[in-house]
């Protein structure tokens, strides 16, 4: 018996781009619902970032693989109007619009629940959507700053301010959105209501900060976090400061900082950094992991991302197999929602702009072939480019046999 897919039957219209949206979209296709992508002529602006392959990068595969695309040119007259006939068939709406703008298109909360009572509507923008009337644009580097990380880790690692290699404020946005939408789902089987959620990047980041009390109860900021260490073949990592790495280390492997009773504490600390240092220096990293287990302490090797990737591709099966359009497949990595008896994947190849046209407008608006031609003839649908992809088939784990059903590698999850 195949297993179901918890989000079967639910509708997601995407409107939005690059990752906050998307994102959120992306999980719920591999939830199971049949997420629509709107795309404007340009496509989405993640096209030029990573390795190109059948016209799509591999940021924009990665973050729309399993959704239908749909071309609709909105500066069109009339485009507008179709969008709302979607939105009119949707369970769930996902836009990243700067406040304002949905309503300027006739595609804001207002009108599209004015036509569909039970829409929810995920508006993910950087500063709330009463950031009026300057309605601010906010890509996630811009929040970083906003937000104090960057100063907070500049402090912490005695470095000049440099945003981090990863686009935290958009990943929590569009993660904080898909609880929003759950729980919206969930209220609306009772009430028979939407909701409009309106998600800030800012609220999402200080709302995920653990550190945040530090500033709301005024105390000092305390340096928790692990440290890196050189190991005689690379560097590892132990979850711990260096203060109670010192504690448990003395403790177990006896290791003293031989410094006189009346050593300040700044001499003491620096002091037994070096002796930590060297300790660990001295040996290869699976005899230090082995002897900082003893003395109670987690560590782990600092490892490249490559090498993260493969093993947990091995250890997990974390990656599908999909068309790539040009014939091949293309590697996917797979959301981590792993269920019992309840299916979680990659339903298949990110689409071509405007890929679907016909296909959803036949599904969710019954729209005949006559009236698809006339909304590309008037430029309000976009036509498809030539490079579709051939028919997707089933992804395919990269992993274990039994990764569909929700066990892999013998574990119940």
């Amino acid at each position: 018996m195949t297993n179901p897919s918890p989000l079967t039957g639910v509708r997601v219209l995407d409107l939005s781009r690059v990752l906050s949206g998307p994102y959120a979209g992306r999980a719920l296709a591999d939830l199971g619902a049949d997420v629509v992508k709107v795309e404007s002529p340009d496509g989405d602006l993640t096209q030029i970032w990573g390795e190109v392959r059948a016209g799509r990068s591999g940021f924009y595969f990665q973050q729309n693989a399993g959704k239908r695309s749909v071309g609709v040119d909105l500066k069109v007259d009339g485009a507008s109007d179709l969008v709302v006939r979607l939105a009119a068939q949707s369970d769930i709406v996902i836009e990243n619009f700067r406040p304002g703008v949905a309503d300027r298109l006739g595609i804001g909360w207002p009108n599209l629940s004015a036509q569909n009572a039970g829409l929810i509507m995920l508006s993910i923008s950087g500063y709330g959507q009463d950031d009026l009337p300057a309605a601010r644009g906010a890509f996630a580097p811009i929040i970083h700053a906003a937000s104090g990380l960057i100063w907070r880790q500049s402090i912490r690692d005695r470095m000049p301010p440099m945003d981090p290699m990863l686009s935290i404020a958009d990943l929590l946005a569009g993660l904080h959105g898909l609880i929003a939408i759950l729980a919206a789902l969930h209220l609306r089987r009772s009430t028979g209501l939407g909701q409009h959620i309106d998600m800030a990047m800012l609220d999402a980041m200080l709302a995920t900060d653990e550190y945040t009390h530090h500033y709301l109860d005024g105390s000092p900021l305390a340096k928790l976090g692990g440290l890196v260490w050189q190991a005689s073949d690379g560097p590892i990592l132990i979850a711990a400061d260096q203060r109670h790495t010192w504690l448990r280390l003395s403790a177990a492997h006896g290791l003293s900082d031989e410094c006189p009773p009346d050593t300040s504490t700044e001499q003491k600390i620096a002091a037994r950094g070096r002796v930590i240092a060297g300790w660990i220096s001295m040996q290869e990293r699976s005899k230090i992991h082995s002897a900082l287990a003893v003395a109670d302490l987690f560590s782990t090797d600092v490892v490249t991302p490559e090498c993260a990737i493969e093993g947990a591709i091995e250890q997990r099966g974390i990656v599908a197999n999909v068309a790539a359009g040009d014939g091949g497949t293309r590697r996917v990595l797979e959301l981590p929602y792993r269920f019992s008896g309840a299916a979680s994947q990659v339903r298949g190849s990110a689409p071509a702009l405007a890929q679907h046209n016909a296909e959803v407008l036949h599904d969710w608006l019954a729209i005949e072939n006559e009236e698809i031609f006339e909304l590309t003839h008037r430029g309000i649908l976009i036509e498809p480019s030539g490079d579709e992809p051939t028919k997707t088939p089933t992804a395919t784990s990269a992993g274990s046999a039994t990764h569909r059903s929700g066990l892999r590698h013998g574990s119940s999850e």
